[in-house]
């Protein structure tokens, strides 16, 4: 009998690393659906035109994960469209650098609601359909700097470094359930944010990478497409660094 095709939702799924993600599951036999925020409306409808062309089931859905009850909504959207979610990646994330003497409480707070509260958001009402179907993937988008801190950085540091919090904790209430919970925690990523930095500062960032490169995003891609196939099964709790030897632990 015939496996029923598997639902992934990436949140931040029109970003460059959600991109990558988005198109590797799809690849990968996977009905994707690829969440984006309220104000990203046109952008979004331009990048699900290009993923068409590409021919890839993949489709769109908007809430802002950083609010509990917009994602409640956009969940069961997600659910009543593609059917129940099997795979979730908590890809959503925004920096708002400022050493901390000069951080702002808005700063501080718009960096932990997007990066970890939304994880909570969209994990929580996706749980116990995993649970109870015997299978389920969530996979956290950490960062190298959620291993190591970065100076400027103390809001996303904490995020980062909570995401994974969660993951260890959640990993062992789903392990004999068929629910993996992991975390990877990329190094720089070669997109268009980073493109676009001055030339100076981007080689002074490659140059401190023992790789003396950027990652491609479908690097990390590959990893999540790893954590979320039936041959991962016994992977759960981890932090998988894929960051060039920029940080080793």
């Amino acid at each position: 009998m015939a496996q029923p095709m598997r639902v992934a939702l990436v949140t931040g799924g029109i970003g460059g690393i959600g991109t990558s993600i988005c198109q590797r599951l799809a690849k990968d036999g996977m009905r994707v659906v690829a969440n984006y925020h309220p104000a990203e409306q046109e952008q979004a409808e331009a990048w699900l035109a290009a993923r068409q062309a590409e021919g890839l089931d993949i489709s769109i859905a908007v809430g802002d994960v950083s609010s509990w009850d917009d994602t409640q909504r956009m969940v069961a959207e997600v659910v009543e469209k593609a059917g129940p979610v099997d795979v979730l990646v908590n890809c959503a994330g925004i920096t708002r650098d400022k050493t901390f003497k000069r951080m702002e409480l808005a700063q501080w707070e718009a960096v932990i609601n997007v990066n970890l509260n939304s994880v909570f958001n969209v994990t929580r009402p996706l749980w116990d359909g995993m649970l109870e179907r015997g299978f389920g993937r969530i996979i956290n988008i950490s960062s190298v700097n959620g291993q190591r801190g970065q100076f400027g950085q103390a809001n996303y540091s904490a995020a980062k470094a909570g995401m994974h919090g969660f993951t260890m904790a959640l990993a062992q209430e789903g392990a004999t359930r068929g629910v993996t919970v992991n975390t990877i925690s990329p190094g720089y990523v070669e997109t268009a944010m980073t493109l676009a930095m001055r030339d100076d500062v981007r080689e002074g960032i490659i140059s401190g990478i023992p790789m003396r490169r950027m990652a491609q995003p479908e690097e990390i891609s590959a990893v999540i497409a790893f954590l979320a196939s039936d041959q991962a099964s016994y992977v759960t709790g981890a932090n998988i660094p894929v960051n060039g030897g920029l940080f080793i632990h």
